[in-house]
């Protein structure tokens, strides 16, 4: 248990301890500090009044906070760490704190104290040795582990290693050209002005090359309660390949659709989830998806589906309404995109068939269909996702599910 920060002396070790053991929580929490950073909080912690908490507060907020989103963590952190005793309320009460030092946000609060409570905050470094000997076989067994028999612990794990997946940059040749030295087009304009130099003696070939950008990623989730747990760990992948990819765009949708594209934009992984939870009023209620995809082809189809976009459908298919409606929306969707992936928690039975009618409809007017269900279905779709397709992959697909 850490020294109350109120109640330190001069000297450096208790000083340096607290410091290293605050910086440990913080790396934690996501909040990346380094070993220099450490350093300077020591020096200028010697520099200011240890019995001033605001002091104390705004001195490391200076050194360890380097953006804009990690105050609210760092303030939470900071809270939790460092616990004023009893006598000295009194002071601290008298002492004002910055705005965002008073605020308790939830989805950081969790996160902050799940980091507090591991087990290298408190225990020998032997212990700590035998931990990690034995993460090998654990993470085995977590990466095909079913999402919906996870534990909390378990699904706090697997949240942190789908934020720390990456999607490769899948190329998308556009029909614009750019200077390329291994190009296949001729840049005649170019190669005019550079043998203009040598009067024509000399002339310097420049090519041009296609541009190439990654394909836009549009992801409409199913959040009804059979889909809850598989939604949500999706949605931290979703939120982790945002960064990379500028042009991702998410759809929730149960009983109706909603946009969710600026909520995941949140750089915050808990308060992007918590803000898509906020956005939507159907979550873990009722499934229409015919009624879905026809708001989605009707408002949203022409604004995001543009370029090639590529579209992944998470869902388990059973649909209450399953009429003509729903193959005609799914074969509208097909057209429009580039690729239509579905992905299917239910395929994680190895006897699984498409006996129910919104699946038997859904199923012609897909590219793919994919488990998703643990962490190695999800590393198989990132390099599916990362590979071109073949002319005959349609078929091939198909007839494999």
């Amino acid at each position: 248990m850490p020294v109350p920060i109120d109640h330190l002396s001069p000297p450096t070790g208790q000083i340096a301890d607290n410091v290293v053991g605050f910086a440990r929580a913080l790396r934690a929490a996501g909040i990346p500090v380094g070993p220099g950073a450490v350093i300077d909080a020591m020096n200028a912690l010697q520099l200011i009044d240890i019995g001033n908490r605001a002091d104390v507060f705004a001195t490391l907020e200076a050194i360890f906070v380097k953006r804009h989103e990690h105050a609210l963590i760092f303030a939470q952190a900071f809270d939790l760490f460092f616990r004023a005793a009893e006598d000295w309320k009194h002071l601290l009460d008298s002492v004002p704190l910055p705005d965002h030092a008073q605020k308790k946000p939830p989805p950081a609060s969790r996160r902050v104290q799940e980091a507090l409570a591991q087990p290298s905050m408190r225990e020998e470094p032997q212990v700590q040795e035998q931990d990690v000997r034995l993460s090998v076989s654990d993470k085995e067994v977590l990466q095909k582990k079913d999402f919906a028999q996870m534990t909390a612990a378990e699904i706090a794990e697997a949240m942190r290693a789908v934020d720390r997946m990456r999607l490769p940059q899948a190329e998308l040749k556009t029909r614009r050209y750019q200077v390329d030295a291994r190009g296949l087009k001729l840049d005649m304009r170019r190669t005019l002005r550079r043998s203009l130099r040598t009067g024509g003696d000399i002339v310097d070939i420049q090519r041009l090359g296609r541009i190439e950008k990654p394909a836009p990623i549009v992801a409409l989730l199913d959040i009804s309660g059979s889909m809850s747990e598989y939604t949500r760990l999706f949605l931290h992948f979703l939120h982790a390949i945002t960064d990379a990819r500028k042009r991702v765009s998410v759809f929730l949708f149960g009983t109706r659709l909603t946009n969710v594209s600026r909520s995941l934009r949140e750089r915050d992984p808990d308060e992007a989830l918590a803000s898509c939870s906020a956005a939507v009023e159907d979550w873990a209620g009722g499934t229409r998806i015919a009624t879905s995809l026809h708001t989605f082809n009707k408002l949203w189809a022409r604004r995001v589906l543009s370029q090639g976009a590529i579209v992944l459908l998470i869902s388990d298919g059973l649909e209450r309404e399953a009429d003509t409606k729903l193959a005609f929306e799914m074969d509208r969707l097909h057209r429009s995109c580039r690729r239509l992936i579905w992905l299917n928690p239910l395929l994680r039975f190895s006897g699984f068939e498409a006996k129910a009618q919104g699946i038997k409809m859904m199923l012609p007017h897909v590219d793919e269909f994919r488990p998703v269900h643990n962490l190695s279905s999800i590393e198989a779709l990132v390099k599916a996702l990362s590979s071109p397709v073949p002319p005959h992959h349609r078929s091939l697909i198909r007839s494999a599910a």
